[in-house]
């Protein structure tokens, strides 16, 4: 797009919304979605069928992120990133981006194509301050209501739940850059108006949505009261009774939507949590793995939680690591009956989620400006955001099929050794030396995982890390892989063995033997590999001497 139509395709836009504005209530479409509920520790439909919500988070959309911009300190959060649109092309045409910005980020074709991959429920990301204003005396915000409209008419036609994220709230319920905090306080705990606001908002979107089942639930605040800035501890005992009077008022017009709630800490903190006050409500934590090197963090303390308020549980938030994360995580949850929302959808110029947003033409300027950079001039700025708005259509998006297929366990695809199945010993793994743990990963079980490497290479500092394991003569370890159809694969074993070693592969009822014999690390094919449509069991199993094994590819 031209700078000189920015204006006319901003315009053209608007015209758009006036048309749909009163679209606020989804529309009539027949499908086969019904309400879910919670039933002990399961979520099930109304035919009584469990249902394991695998969501993708639909961040940046109706809650921009700085660190998705690639922006500094001075665009963090989406007050800050409008003030640099503003700042760089001018008051009313920032608004017609912002109008262009939000009708292009999520459209249907998102929606159709996350239905594609395999999602079966989408998080979007709610800023409450594009749905209600912040004057003294609040007033709803047409716009946010309509996005909001479009986006589950699009999910009820396609087949997908939605689980509304208050993701900003009003005032801030985290006093950090995730919720569009204007102060850096968590105001809504610090001022009753900011609650009222809060509960205003909540009931008006659950007066519109009370009837519709595409949305399976209200996931009342996002990661509220984080413990390092000591908010956690000076306003947490205010997070219950928030919940309490929130879920108190929603019940009086909506007894059919099931609610989440978050712990304090990002989530995390579940200290507060010791009956339901609700018959209808889960419990959310977020669980992401930074740690370096990779390891898989435990989650007893939820199972232990979940045993004690018997409801189900549920992973709002986990992505922004690597594959080999993405496959033990999502394997370590639906082991454990726990649903799992990714995070993000896409996000600029990236290759750790399913879509990466190409970076704009001169992006480096504007982002430099975030951080008490030169001033790019209005020409650069305009041409930068006017080729944002084309580069952010997932057609114009670069798909990474790796991402979504290690999320989904699923061919063609690389599985790292460390991530065999989750399971009991003797049932998905055999050691014999159970004397010790393994250092790395997997801490709480025994087979051996090592350090091979560190990938710095797009990060300043460390962030992937490689693993291997060791087995040895009749130590076995077994792996899953789905496939979409029946197929003739190729899989390619990646392994070292100094002394020489037999490994015997064993796959839906068939054995391939190779032999490893070479003191680096060498790749061994196996040809006409058969996969049939569903899952597919594989066992790594030794049968002389011992071997290192870094992954086997399946394509």
């Amino acid at each position: 797009m031209k700078i000189s139509t920015f204006k006319t395709f901003s315009r053209i836009i608007s015209a758009f919304i006036l048309l749909t504005i009163s679209c606020q209530s989804p529309t009539p479409v027949n499908n086969d979605l019904t309400f879910l509920k919670t039933k002990g520790q399961y979520m099930v439909n109304e035919m009584g069928d469990t249902v394991l919500l695998q969501s993708i988070g639909l961040g940046n959309w109706l809650l921009p992120e700085g660190y998705m911009w690639k922006f500094g300190n001075n665009g963090d959060r989406p007050r800050k990133i409008e003030k640099v649109v503003s700042d760089l092309i001018g008051e009313e045409q920032a608004k017609e981006f912002w109008t262009a910005f939000r009708l292009n980020y999520i459209t249907e074709a998102d929606i159709i194509r996350i239905k594609e991959l395999g999602f079966n429920a989408v998080r979007p990301a709610l800023n409450a301050r594009l749905f209600l204003s912040e004057e003294e005396k609040p007033q709803f915000i047409e716009e946010g209501f309509m996005l909001l409209a479009n986006l589950i008419n699009w999910c009820k036609k396609h087949q997908l739940y939605v689980i509304i994220d208050m993701h900003g709230a009003p005032g801030g319920q985290t006093g950090q850059n995730i919720d569009d905090s204007l102060n850096d306080l968590p105001e809504l705990f610090m001022e009753e108006k900011y609650q009222d606001a809060l509960v205003k908002l909540w009931l008006e979107i659950v007066r519109i949505y009370k009837d519709e089942p595409t949305v399976a639930a209200y996931d009342l605040l996002n990661e509220p009261l984080p413990e390092r800035t000591g908010a956690a501890q000076q306003y947490g005992h205010l997070l219950e009774p928030l919940y309490k009077r929130l879920t108190t008022e929603i019940r009086k017009i909506d007894a059919k939507h099931m609610i989440t709630l978050e712990g304090m800490n990002w989530s995390n903190n579940w200290s507060m949590f010791h009956e339901p006050f609700d018959n209808n409500t889960f419990y959310q934590f977020h669980y992401y793995c930074w740690n370096n090197p990779d390891n898989l963090n435990d989650i007893s303390y939820f199972l232990k939680k979940r045993d004690t308020l018997n409801t189900p549980i549920w992973v709002g938030e986990t992505g922004e690591k690597a594959n080999t994360i993405y496959w033990g995580t999502t394997q370590y949850f639906e082991k454990n009956n726990i649903g799992w929302s990714f995070w993000p959808w896409k996000k600029m110029a990236t290759k750790n989620t399913p879509y990466s947003i190409n970076k704009p033409s001169n992006w480096d300027s504007i982002a430099n400006y975030t951080r008490e950079g030169a001033k790019p001039s209005k020409a650069l700025a305009e041409q930068a955001f006017t080729e944002l708005l084309e580069n952010i259509k997932i057609e114009n998006c670069e798909y990474y099929e790796d991402v979504t297929n290690a999320i989904f366990r699923r061919v063609p695809i690389k599985i790292e050794a460390e991530n065999y199945l989750h399971g009991t010993y003797n049932e998905t793994y055999f050691i014999k030396d159970t004397s010790k743990k393994s250092s790395l990963y997997r801490t709480n079980e025994f087979v051996p995982i090592n350090l091979l490497s560190v990938d710095s290479t797009s990060h300043g500092w460390k962030w992937f890390t490689e693993q291997y394991i060791t087995l040895a003569e009749e130590e076995w370890v077994k792996y899953q892989v789905n496939s979409d159809k029946i197929i003739k694969c190729i899989a390619t074993l990646k392994a070292k063995s100094p002394m020489g070693s037999s490994v015997k592969i064993q796959l839906n009822g068939s054995d391939y033997m190779l032999e490893i014999n070479s003191e680096d690390w060498q790749e061994y094919k196996i040809e006409d590999v058969n996969l049939s449509k569903g899952v597919n069991t594989m066992t790594i199993n030794i049968t002389k001497n011992s071997a290192y094994i870094d992954w086997i590819n399946i394509e």
